[in-house]
């Protein structure tokens, strides 16, 4: 399951790349259409910000703006930007590995198998799907 977190920075980031090229958007805005709270919102774009994902720009027509062409940033960067990682169980996690704690050995493990291939199908089709990809028609 996606966290809020991670829900509302994509949201974020699809408004803003519907106005990619068109200037800054308030983030009072941003907050109103996307019905994200407004403090929450803050957060999640400075830590955007810190990545290299958008930037802002101060006073009246300030805003935040993508800095990137939205068909440049992918879903899974920024998955694994607030989630770390994509994979379901520890055990194949691509970041935060962990032993199974369940299995003997993990190589024969049928559970493992499954949600490892469902891990890079996982990745590869959120490494596919671009910000431009999202952007309602």
């Amino acid at each position: 399951m996606l966290s809020k977190k991670t829900r509302y920075a994509i949201m974020a980031l699809s408004r803003l790349a519907q106005e990619y090229g068109c200037g800054p958007v308030l983030i009072s805005r941003i907050s109103e259409q996307e019905r994200i709270p407004k403090r929450f919102l803050e957060n999640i774009l400075q830590e955007l910000r810190r990545s290299g994902y958008v930037d802002s720009k101060l006073g009246k027509t300030g805003g935040y703006f993508l800095v990137k062409d939205p068909q440049e940033i992918n879903l899974l960067e920024i998955t694994r930007l607030f989630e770390g990682s994509v994979g379901m169980l520890y055990c194949i996690s691509e970041q935060n590995y962990q032993p199974c704690e369940f299995c003997r050995e993990e190589s024969l493990c049928s559970i493992r198998t499954a949600f490892g291939k469902i891990r890079d199908y996982a990745i590869q089709e959120l490494k596919s799907t671009t910000l431009k990809n999202i952007i309602p028609q």
